[in-house]
């Protein structure tokens, strides 16, 4: 669970899961009557956790899996030296902390960009989930599945695209993402810094300061002190040969 003080496990609900704000966007499969009872009694609480907390920890035991019900995160690891590579972020509808359930420990960690609510499960109701609701339990396969997918993209974005088009993948990406988990009021500014952007791509901070200037002289994108406004998706994505997301609902817990 969320370490230090800047976690604050509520005692009551703010949102019961029959009013979850999610249920309510196009990009995410409801739930059946049967299957919304189980999750209202699969979830214990909410955790509350600053910006900048760490919401889990590689290499820790966690006996709790969590939905991201607001608010911004990052999936990293880190080298002896200290040296991080985010792997992938995160926004509501996400889940976080599976790993640790099925293999016994994280092997990366979890850091949050903004205020972030999390729905909290117990780990050890897992198992009832796959026995009593295998629709559930393909769910959770369907959303492994994807995560793999996602982390195949990053790879050959890594390894085969320019730094000018892994950057626009990267910020196109992440545009797309936010606006399927209803996460843009207009222009959309990306709560990230130029050093997020570095740790994710595998530049120096100096090679993505330039890259990211190419991209605002072309009129794709602004930086500001607060994060990366994003101007132009549909350019971003063009630039970086990107396809774009799966289209369709996705599943939640």
């Amino acid at each position: 669970m969320a370490s230090g003080t800047t976690a604050r496990q509520q005692t009551r609900w703010q949102t019961p899961c029959q009013h979850c704000p999610l249920r309510g966007l196009e990009t995410f499969r409801d739930f059946t009557p049967r299957e919304l009872d189980f999750v209202a009694q699969f979830k214990t609480g909410e955790l509350s956790v600053d910006r900048s907390s760490t919401i889990l920890v590689e290499g820790m035991h966690s006996a709790h899996l969590f939905t991201v019900l607001s608010g911004w995160a990052f999936r990293y690891k880190l080298l002896p030296d200290g040296r991080r590579q985010i792997m992938n972020y995160v926004m509501p509808g996400d889940l976080l902390g599976l790993q640790g359930s099925l293999m016994g420990e994280m092997d990366h960690s979890v850091e949050a960009l903004t205020p972030v609510t999390l729905c909290v499960f117990e780990r050890a109701k897992l198992e009832r989930l796959f026995e009593r609701h295998p629709s559930l339990g393909y769910d959770l396969t369907w959303i492994a599945a994807l995560e793999e997918r996602i982390l195949d993209e990053h790879l050959l974005s890594i390894g085969r695209r320019t730094a000018l088009e892994r950057t626009a993948y990267l910020l196109s990406f992440i545009q797309r993402r936010a606006h399927t988990a209803g996460l843009n009021g207009g222009r959309l500014v990306i709560p990230i810094t130029q050093q997020h952007v570095a740790d994710t791509l595998g530049l120096s901070l100096v090679h993505t300061n330039k890259t990211l200037r190419k991209l605002s002289d072309r009129q794709l994108m602004r930086w500001h002190d607060r994060g990366c406004e994003i101007l132009d998706a549909d350019g971003l994505q063009a630039l970086a040969g990107w396809e774009g997301l799966q289209r369709g609902p996705r599943p939640f817990i």
